[in-house]
C-alpha cells in the first residue's frame, strides 16, 4: 500500500497509509493527513490516484506552497522515493511491494530451473567477463567500444539504474524498476533476476517478456549456466546453441531453442548475491539473413549486463543491511525499554514492599506511628506507579490537542499553587512575572499545564539541595508575535552540554529512583503535537533554563511584547 512517511519535522516519525482515491494533506484534524506543523496550510495539498496507479500530488494554493523532491510545483506524479516538501516538515512517498510487484503478473512462477547432474559447460561460451567487470567499466570506459562508449556517454540505463537503486529499499520493487531499464538498453526476449536465500537456492524476481512474446510459455533458465557463473564469479554470452555438438547434452537450452543467452553474477561488495539472465530466440530464417556468426547479443551487451547486475548487487546488499540494521536496532530499542521499565519498576517495588513490611511490623507491635509511616510510603509509590503508567500511555499514544485560547498566565500561576506547598517546605523561592499578550494563546490547557508543571517540578528536585534555591517562571510573547513561550528558570547544578539530548529520551532520569525517566519526553511530545518544542539551555554550577515554544496563530495573536525577569531575581544562565 503506498504511504506517507513524515521524515522531518515536528511529526516526524508518523506514517501514513494511503487507501483513498483522493487524500488531503494539511494542518486541519479533517485531512486524512493531519499534520501539526503551523506553517502547513489547514488544506495544503491533495494526492489523487492516478489511472494508471499511483498518485498525483495537486498543491490547493497553500500559503507556502509545495517542495518535490526540492522543486517547486502545482502538480505532478509521485515516484516512491520522491520527498514532499511544505511548511517545516518533509514526508517521503512509498510504494509498497505488492504495488510494484505486479508488472510481473505472475511470470515468476514460470520460471524453471533445469538440472542435467554430471555434466559439464560446453564450448558454446564464446564471451566471458569477469565478475568485477561491472564496477570496472564505469570507472574505465574509454576501453569500451562506440556502441559501448555512445551508451556511457548518454549514461541513460547506468545512470536511471544509480538513481533506482539510491532510494529504494524495497527489493522486489528496486529488482523491478532496474530490470525495466534493463529491457529499455538490451533486446532481450525475456529476463530475470534470480535471488540466492539464505540456504543459497535461487529464487526468480522481476521477470519480463518482450513485448508480443507469449507470457504463458515457461521461461527456462539452465542450472549449468547459472551454477558456472556464481562458482566461477564469471557473466557469460552462450551463442549458437544448437549447432554445437558438444552442447546437445544440456537439453534445457537446446529444447526450448535459446539460441543467445546473457547470464551474469550479481557481485556485490561481499558476495554473489544472485544473476542477472537475458535470453533471446532466432528463428532459422533470422540467422540465415543476419549471418551464422552474427548474433543479437554482443560482447558489449554482456558488459553493459554486468555493469547493471553490480549495481543492483549493492543496493540488494544495502537493503538487507538496511532491514538487518533496523530489526536489530527495533530489538535493542525494546530490550532497553525492558530494562530499563524493569529498572524503574524495581525501585517502587522496594518502596512497596518496604511500606508493607512497616505496616505488617505495625500491626504486630500495635504500633499506630509505624503504621502511618508505612501506609504513607505504600501510598507514595502507588502514586509513582500510576504516574508511570500514565507516562507511558501518554507517550505512546497519538493524541489531537484540543485546541482552545488558553491564558499562559492563569496557568503558570496555578501550577505554581500546585507546587507552592512543596516549595515552602523545602524553603524554595518561587518567582512568577506575568507577561503581556498571552491571554489567548491556542493550546491545549490541560496538555500544556501537565508540560509546564513537569518542568517546575524537576526544577523544584534540582534546586532542592542547593544554597538559596530559587525556581521562577513567565509567560511571554515573542516580539514578533508568533511565538508564545512559557520559561521555567531554576539555580539548579545544571546539565552537562552533552547529556541535553539525552534527557528527552525515554526512561532517562536525572533523578535516580525518584523519577520515571519519561516526564521530559512525555512532555517534549505534548509541545510538539502543537506544532512546537521545549528547548533547553543550562551552564553547569549555574542553573538551568527550559523554555515551552508554542506557535501563535493571527486570529488569536497579540501584537504586544512579553516583559523578561528580573536579572535581581534570578540571573539567567549564559548561553549555551
Amino acid at each position: 500500500m503506498p504511504r506517507l512517511i513524515v521524515i522531518r519535522g515536528v511529526d516526524e516519525g508518523k506514517q501514513f497509509d494511503l487507501s483513498s482515491p483522493i487524500v488531503t494533506v494539511g494542518r486541519h484534524s479533517a485531512n486524512a493527513v493531519s499534520l501539526h506543523d503551523t506553517q502547513v496550510s489547514r488544506r495544503h495539498l491533495e494526492l489523487r490516484a492516478a489511472a494508471g496507479g499511483g498518485y498525483q500530488l495537486v498543491d490547493l494554493g497553500s500559503g507556502n506552497g509545495t517542495l518535490l523532491n526540492g522543486q517547486h510545483i502545482q502538480s505532478a506524479p509521485l515516484r516512491s522515493g520522491d520527498t514532499i516538501t511544505l511548511g517545516q516538515s518533509v514526508l517521503m512517498y512509498t510504494v509498497g511491494r505488492n504495488e510494484l510487484a505486479a508488472p510481473d503478473n505472475g511470470l515468476t512462477e514460470r520460471v524453471r530451473l533445469l538440472s542435467q547432474p554430471n555434466q559439464a559447460l560446453p564450448s558454446a561460451i564464446i564471451r566471458t567477463v569477469a565478475a568485477d567487470a561491472g564496477s570496472q567499466i564505469l570507472s574505465r570506459p574509454a576501453a569500451a567500444t562506440d556502441w559501448l562508449r555512445t551508451r556511457l556517454a548518454s549514461l541513460a540505463a547506468l545512470y536511471e539504474t544509480a538513481e533506482a537503486v539510491s532510494h529504494i529499499l524495497d527489493v522486489d520493487q528496486l529488482l523491478n524498476t532496474v530490470m525495466d531499464l534493463v529491457f529499455k538498453s538490451v533486446e532481450a526476449d525475456h529476463g530475470c533476476f534470480m535471488l540466492r536465500d539464505e540456504d543459497g537456492n535461487l529464487i526468480p524476481k522481476a521477470v519480463r517478456y518482450r513485448e508480443g512474446i507469449n507470457r504463458q510459455e515457461e521461461l527456462a533458465v539452465s542450472r549449468t549456466v547459472v551454477d558456472h557463473v556464481i562458482k566461477e564469479k564469471q557473466g557469460i554470452l552462450v551463442s549458437d546453441v544448437s549447432s554445437d555438438d558438444r552442447f546437445r547434452g544440456v537439453e534445457s537450452l537446446h529444447k526450448h531453442n535459446i539460441r543467445e543467452a546473457i547470464c551474469v553474477p550479481m557481485q556485490g561488495r561481499r558476495e554473489v548475491v544472485g544473476v542477472l539472465f537475458l535470453d533471446t530466440q532466432s528463428t532459422l530464417k533470422q540467422v540465415v539473413t543476419r549471418g551464422l556468426d552474427e548474433g543479437k547479443f554482443t560482447n558489449d551487451h554482456l558488459h553493459l549486463a554486468s555493469a547493471i547486475a553490480h549495481q543492483a548487487a549493492i543496493a540488494v546488499e544495502e537493503s538487507r543491511y538496511h532491514e538487518a540494521l533496523v530489526n536489530a536496532e527495533r530489538l535493542a530499542a525494546v530490550g532497553q525499554t525492558i530494562a530499563a521499565m524493569s529498572h524503574h519498576i524495581k525501585n517502587i517495588m522496594q518502596g512497596v514492599r518496604f511500606g508493607a513490611d512497616m505496616v505488617r511490623s505495625a500491626l504486630k507491635d500495635d504500633d499506630k506511628e509505624m503504621l502511618g509511616k508505612g501506609w504513607k510510603l505504600v501510598e507514595r509509590n502507588q502514586n509513582r506507579i500510576d504516574e508511570l503508567i500514565l507516562d507511558m500511555l501518554s507517550y505512546s499514544k497519538e493524541r489531537e490537542p484540543g485546541i482552545e485560547p488558553t491564558d499562559l498566565n492563569k496557568l503558570c500561576e496555578d501550577v505554581l499553587d500546585v507546587v507552592r506547598g512543596r516549595a515552602n517546605e523545602r524553603k524554595i523561592t518561587l518567582g512568577f512575572h506575568a507577561g503581556t499578550g498571552v491571554s489567548a494563546v491556542p493550546c491545549d490547557p490541560e496538555g500544556i499545564h501537565r508540560a509546564v508543571l513537569n518542568l517546575v517540578t524537576n526544577a523544584l528536585d534540582a534546586v532542592e539541595d542547593r544554597p538559596n534555591p530559587k525556581v521562577a517562571v513567565q509567560a511571554i510573547l515573542e516580539p514578533e508575535g508568533n511565538w508564545a513561550k512559557v520559561i521555567v528558570l531554576d539555580n539548579g547544578p545544571g546539565i552537562a552540554e552533552e547529556k541535553q539530548d539525552e534527557i528527552f529520551k525515554p526512561f532517562v532520569s536525572t533523578k535516580g529512583s525518584r523519577g520515571t525517566g519519561l516526564g521530559l519526553p512525555v512532555s517534549r511530545k505534548t509541545v510538539r503535537e502543537h506544532g512546537g518544542d521545549i528547548l533547553v539551555q543550562s551552564v553547569l554550577e549555574k542553573g538551568s533554563k527550559f523554555t515551552v515554544r508554542l506557535p501563535m496563530k493571527s486570529a488569536f495573536a497579540d501584537p504586544a511584547g512579553g516583559s523578561t525577569i528580573h536579572a535581581a531575581f534570578l540571573p539567567p544562565p549564559a548561553e549555551s
